[in-house]
């Protein structure tokens, strides 16, 4: 029994951690707009608002295993939740898009340091159970995206200040060091790695074929999630959409992502075709972007629904990826850190070339293009990757 609280306690810390990686960069952009008028920016320099914290979560990913060696998990993880709490904050009470930019720089780091060691933590802890306990790690980030995302646009229309409704969010955060805090004190505390379990006994990520393909899904995924959340109010509005029903529309298309955080690590566990799965969640993508660009209303809810599907199923699977391909939790962490340094180095620089290349068109067709053109090359990897470990078959 004693165990079994210790494992809820931890399982509620990870939900809550996880909470706190997504909302200072998906709060951005219902307020997208409004943030350009405001402060007189373009386009492209609004999306770097989100487009720099994914860019810093993939070059600083690295510093994963390093903090893991010289503060361990446990404290590496708690300092990196103040960080992101106490930059949301500042966002509060300085709307000047200097101090914009430095808050997404370290918010961006801490998010880096965040991801591989609970990917470490939960390999480490769950190791016959890791896909359930994803699908709790995605399920806290897609409730985060979803809350912020769907929220920030109401806080705004209430307050009439982008900054608070910014600035709010650092609420999440003192939530999650509290949950982590009662996770991870005690007997609940976390084993740290040492001696030769610090090391990956395998030959590195960085040689293997297979660990480059993932990185490259995992950095078009992420582009992908980035790209749609930053630029579907403004895409929707540009076709009449008010704030509002644009925010609406957002918040239905993160709700149907948080079922889907759940649903996909389970049928995975379930019904392990990696392969199968993967190409349902990639056609269902490009159908729903096919939808909202048509510019009919109706059409464009279905197409928002649908869209949820992919935004909800790619990054727990993604997540699974190095967890199947490795043994141990070091090998787990270097493989996740290659993989979101790459990948969210990716992320980082595509969803800004629709910044761009909406500057120099004032075309949103283009940044659906964009978005189908992401889904068609993840269906090229795809074949790539194959059904995992043991290449399960449908």
């Amino acid at each position: 029994m004693t165990k079994r609280k210790q494992a809820i306690l931890i399982i509620l810390g990870i939900f809550m951690v996880a909470v706190n990686m997504r909302p200072a960069i998906t709060s951005i952009g219902p307020m997208l707009d409004t943030i350009r008028d405001q402060l007189n920016l373009s386009n492209t320099q609004v999306s770097a608002l989100t487009s720099l914290p994914v860019l810093c979560m993939g070059i600083f990913a690295t510093l994963a295993p390093v903090l893991n060696r010289k503060l361990g998990l446990v404290k590496s993880v708690l300092v990196m939740l103040f960080i992101i709490g106490l930059l949301t904050a500042v966002r509060g009470v300085n709307d000047s898009y200097a101090v914009l930019l430095l808050t997404a720089f370290g918010i961006g780091i801490s998010i880096a340091v965040i991801g591989p060691l609970l990917s470490a933590m939960i390999k480490q802890k769950f190791p016959e159970r890791a896909a359930s306990i994803i699908s709790v790690y995605s399920f806290g980030m897609g409730v985060g995206a979803s809350v912020s995302a769907g929220l920030t646009a109401y806080v705004y229309e209430s307050t009439a200040s982008y900054r608070i409704a910014l600035g709010i969010w650092s609420i999440l955060a003192i939530a999650g060091i509290l949950f982590w805090l009662a996770a991870t004190r005690g007997e609940v505390q976390i084993q740290q790695q040492n001696g030769n379990d610090s090391r990956t006994t395998g030959i590195s990520p960085w040689k293997t074929p297979k660990a480059w393909i993932f990185l490259l899904f995992f950095g078009l995924q992420a582009s992908t999630f980035f790209a749609i959340i930053t630029w579907v109010v403004p895409v929707v509005t540009a076709n009449g959409f008010t704030l509002l029903r644009a925010s609406s529309l957002l918040s239905m298309m993160t709700i149907i992502q948080i079922i889907f955080n759940l649903l996909f690590p389970l049928l995975i566990g379930r019904f392990p075709a990696r392969r199968f799965w993967l190409l349902v969640i990639l056609l269902s993508g490009l159908i729903g972007v096919g939808f909202i660009a048509t510019g009919s209303p109706s059409l464009t809810w279905i197409g928002a629904f649908i869209l949820g599907i992919p935004l909800g199923g790619l990054f727990p699977i993604a997540l699974l990826l190095p967890l199947d391909e490795t043994e141990t939790a070091s090998e787990t962490n270097d493989w996740t850190a290659m993989m979101q340094t790459g990948g969210y180095i990716m992320a980082g620089i595509l969803p800004l070339l629709i910044g761009v290349l909406y500057d120099l068109t004032s075309n949103h067709q283009n940044t659906l293009l964009i978005i189908a053109a992401f889904f068609l090359l993840m269906i090229v990897l795809t074949f790539f990757i194959g059904n995992g470990k043991r290449q399960h078959q449908l």
